[in-house]
């Protein structure tokens, strides 16, 4: 089997099974929009990590960006703040997310142009961009050719893509055996995307750094409400997941989000083509 394949059937063993999915309370693919805002605000408070130093360098001469699967701007919007973007385009499905963006650069001062929908099929209305950006999405794609190639065909210097080490989900498995008593997938991870990206022709310099603890939702209750939905479970067992979650070691000081992208981040660059 191909990696590129491989990759794919990765990502389609994450389907819930239908027993348990048929009794969620609510869809349990829920997108914790306080989460994103918040990474967002940290990083134009105190920018870090490999992506923005890359970045950065990208655009030593400043130039236009294209930030695909933008979310609430956590991986553009420091560029703007350091004055290196001359115009923006985002992309993303979520209404709320992106108007949470555009708010925060327009209030720095920079043309922005919002494109809706999904990465490729909004592609052909896409401008083409001094640089790509990509950030945590890669997980959600098992179809990787098409979008990777339209990433690389839209940047005229470089693609940068964040992404992280491992499945972000992997984080909810002992909960998943505890609760259900399933045993999810394991991966995919890192190693499994840059196999498939060398059989697309992609070869990136690779950069593995660490996200610093941070509380990513103003309560413990917050976490425990998504953690909950995210495994199907209905809200008379709160009380159990957050006792789960403690034992596992989660601070109610400092609650994370176990799903959208972890601590353990690698960032992927590569040259454009556009």
């Amino acid at each position: 089997m191909s990696a590129v394949r491989r990759w794919r059937e990765a990502l389609r063993a994450w389907e819930i099974p239908d027993e348990v999915l048929s009794r969620a309370p609510r869809s349990p693919w829920v997108l914790p929009r306080q989460v994103f805002v918040r990474r967002a605000d940290a990083q134009l408070a105190d920018p870090i990590g490999a992506t923005y130093r890359r970045a950065i360098a990208e655009l030593s001469v400043p130039g236009t960006v294209l930030d695909v699967g933008a979310a609430a701007g956590a991986t553009s919007l420091p560029l703007l703040a350091a004055g290196q973007v001359t115009g923006l385009t985002v992309v993303d499905a979520d209404a709320e997310l992106t108007e949470a963006c555009v708010a925060r650069a327009t209030r720095l001062g920079v043309p922005v142009d919002r494109l809706p929908g999904r990465w490729p099929e909004v592609a052909a209305r896409a401008p083409v961009a001094d640089v790509v950006l990509c950030g945590n999405v890669l997980y959600n794609v098992a179809d990787l050719e098409p979008f990777v190639a339209a990433l690389t065909t839209h940047a005229r210097r470089a693609v940068i893509v964040e992404t992280a080490a491992r499945h972000p989900l992997t984080e909810l498995n002992p909960l998943w055996q505890r609760f259900h008593g399933i045993t999810r997938p394991a991966g995919p991870d890192i190693e499994e995307l840059l196999a498939a990206l060398g059989e697309l022709g992609v070869y990136p310099e690779v950069e593995a750094w660490r996200r610093p603890p941070e509380p990513e939702y103003a309560t413990f209750a917050e976490l425990v409400e998504v953690t909950r939905t995210r495994l199907c479970l209905p809200s008379t067992v709160d009380p159990e997941v957050d006792r789960a979650l403690r034992e596992l070691g989660h601070s109610p000081d400092c609650p994370p989000d176990l799903g959208s992208s972890g601590r353990d981040l690698v960032t992927l660059s590569w040259a454009g083509s556009g």
